[in-house]
């Protein structure tokens, strides 16, 4: 194993610094989340359907989701705090180009520029941490801007219900500037030069194919059930990933200086955590997905008790990474993270015994184990993974991380909507009608057992890839 850490000063303003990349990274969770909210009024303002303006989400998550390995590799070679910098400008200025757009195609557009900017300063976050704390107290560093994303997902929706309900859609993209012009101004000013950059080379073709080859996939995993798993644009998205993953692995291993070190797989707790915090985000997903379907079309609830149910995982995992992040740095991150995984596993096990008599607090205290789980599990397994990386490769490191973190997220949404839908429809086609709530019901069982499933996997790799 390579050992990352044996000689390192911490940084005397690490805390100031580590404030400065928490009031940058709110922005990304914030802007993710409280779109949604807003896209029905946006299609009524441009007079679109909802499936075009879907893509002012869609087209900011899959961006997001192919470039940031790509940022990674430039925060090695440039500097993070160059990166983390350029990304908040990107990101402000498309703001305000989002907010005076004049049609649906431009505020897309214009959607595309903020993910590229938002990719960046995610990407750098936990690298630029990592970089100016000591092991010991990694683990509480990374738990506690692990809140930023906490904050950002439960705040998006009533941010953005109450701007758009109050100063119109376009509000809801004018509030990042002031905070932009806030955050980049306190970045550039606390925020460390990277010392001891040595010339390197870019591999443009390493991004390419991984551009390409992520992009694909998310798009499969998107609306692969919409156009049809066996529709051609699906079958030729397929084959683009298919050959752009070999090339890509095929190449990286080839090349002198990768965009992507694949030895960087070598090292087990890399590997395992990886895999352990890809299944945990599918498991996020996947619960945020189903939840607010089965509230509404079974229990009947309204809009505004979905909301604030839905808050009460992200409030724990706010509380509680924190203080797990602390523990793993006094106790080790593997049973840290093996113990959350396991709550989470419970958690989705009891979601699939709900049934159509299910009352409030049913679903509040499964929602409660499950963002207890994630409190714990975050922190640690974050902690891990940057802690197994060598310090000339940090960037790399955390970019696999939030690749992980939206990757793991479009699949989680693929994966139970896929299977919900496959088994309600088989129990719909043999009851009829009358058996509607009942396939739902039978669906969402299924969806959620798979569900539990992968998150035993996740905790099995957490249990077996030792310390960092």
């Amino acid at each position: 194993m390579v050992k990352t850490d044996a000689i390192f000063t911490p940084h005397p303003k690490r805390w100031i610094i580590l404030f400065a990349v928490m009031a940058a990274g709110i922005m990304g969770p914030i802007d993710g989340s409280v779109v949604n909210v807003a896209l029905p009024t946006m299609a009524d303002y441009f007079n679109v359907r909802l499936n075009e303006v879907g893509w002012v989400s869609m087209a900011y998550l899959l961006v997001l989701g192919s470039l940031i390995l790509t940022y990674g590799r430039l925060g090695d070679m440039y500097g993070f705090r160059k990166i983390l910098l350029l990304g908040i400008v990107f990101f402000t200025i498309s703001s305000l180009f989002c907010s005076i757009a004049t049609n649906i195609w431009i505020l897309v557009a214009a959607r595309v520029v903020q993910a590229i900017g938002a990719g960046m300063f995610m990407a750098m976050g936990p690298a630029i941490i990592t970089s100016v704390f000591p092991p010991y107290e990694r683990g509480r560093a990374l738990g506690t801007n692990g809140m930023i994303i906490a904050i950002g997902l439960a705040l998006g929706p009533t941010l953005g219900g109450f701007l758009v309900t109050m100063f119109g859609w376009q509000s809801i993209f004018l509030i990042n500037i002031p905070i932009g012009i806030i955050s980049f101004i306190l970045c550039r000013k606390v925020v460390p030069e990277t010392k001891d950059l040595k010339p390197q080379h870019f591999d443009l073709i390493g991004a390419l194919l991984g551009i390409l080859s992520l992009g694909a996939f998310l798009l499969i995993c998107s609306y692969g059930g919409e156009w049809g798993w066996t529709s051609t644009i699906t079958r030729i998205l397929s084959l683009i990933f298919i050959i752009c993953a070999v090339l890509f692995i095929f190449w990286e291993r080839k090349v002198k200086q990768p965009m992507l070190d694949l030895d960087l797989f070598k090292n087990k707790v890399f590997s395992a955590a990886n895999l352990a915090g890809l299944l945990n985000f599918m498991s996020q997903s996947a619960m945020i997905f189903l939840l607010p379907f089965y509230m509404q079309q079974v229990l009947h609830f309204s809009p505004k008790d979905i909301g604030l149910i839905l808050t009460v995982s992200p409030l724990l995992f706010l509380l509680l990474a924190p203080i797990s992040g602390t523990l793993s740095d006094r106790l080790g991150t593997r049973w840290l993270a093996f113990t959350g995984q396991v709550l989470i596993c419970v958690a989705l096990f009891l979601m699939s015994e709900l049934m159509v008599t299910s009352k409030i607090i049913d679903i509040v205290w499964r929602l409660a184990i499950f963002g207890t789980g994630i409190g714990i599990f975050q922190s640690p397994n974050n902690s891990a993974v940057m802690g197994s990386v060598p310090r000339n490769r940090l960037g790399i490191g955390s970019g696999v991380l939030a690749t992980n973190r939206n990757v793991g997220m479009v699949l989680g949404v693929a994966i139970s909507s896929g299977i919900f839908t496959w088994q309600s429809t088989i129990q719909y086609q043999a009851l009829g009608p009358d058996g509607a709530t009942v396939a739902f019901m039978n669906g969402l069982k299924t969806a959620f057992l798979v569900s539990t499933f992968l998150a035993i996997i996740g905790a099995i790799a957490s249990l077996v890839r030792g310390e960092t």
